[in-house]
């Protein structure tokens, strides 16, 4: 549901709203895209990462919104905010987007057992940290939207930093919290 006087997403979440767009379209070619868990993305040329609530012509259209950091304390956000490089930097022709679906089960859980699966158990913070700032990442939120996934993370890095953003999945996909996860696709982008 929308606030009174808001007729549309892109009025709701100024600024903070992005649209991917997956066809024949975009910035991004599309070099790889798999099922990591649950149902693929139908294929797909190149992928749009639009502002808004783009109304375009594509194969699909996954949407998300940017928000505050949910589950950090004041020092990780600190850490965080020091070491998080921009999107777009001229190097970072390299990029993943990594949609995601949690289970009901992890959305039952209260806020606190979440944070501690997050990061007491499975160390998803520290983990992103030990990347920085070879790999920048910007998470957009679906759940609430109601949206196909509840998260869309959106990575951008060199190609000197392929093996980094490997490493990086790698750890995140052996952790607690990822058995969580029940739909997951890794798509594999270059710029260009």
């Amino acid at each position: 549901m929308l606030a009174r006087g808001v007729t549309n997403l892109s009025d709701a979440y100024s600024g903070r709203l992005f649209t991917f767009a997956g066809g024949r379209d975009g910035l991004w070619r599309v070099v790889l895209n798999r099922p990591v868990s649950g149902e693929p993305l139908a294929s797909v040329d190149r992928l749009a990462v639009l502002m808004g609530d783009a109304r375009v012509e594509a194969r699909w259209l996954l949407r998300g919104v940017t928000s505050y950091e949910r589950y950090v304390t004041a020092d990780e956000k600190r850490s965080l905010l020091a070491a998080q490089p921009p999107i777009g930097r001229p190097e970072a022709t390299c990029a993943a987007l990594i949609p995601i679906r949690k289970s009901a089960e992890w959305w039952q859980l209260p806020q606190d057992a979440r944070r501690a699966v997050l990061e007491e158990s499975s160390h998803h913070i520290a983990t992103g940290l030990k990347y920085l700032p070879a790999i920048a990442r910007r998470l957009h939120h679906g759940h609430d939207l109601g949206e196909p996934f509840d998260f869309l993370t959106w990575f951008e890095f060199a190609p000197r930093d392929r093996n980094a953003f490997e490493d990086l999945v790698g750890a995140l996909r052996a952790t607690e919290e990822w058995q969580y996860v029940e739909r997951e696709v890794d798509l594999r982008l270059e710029r260009g």
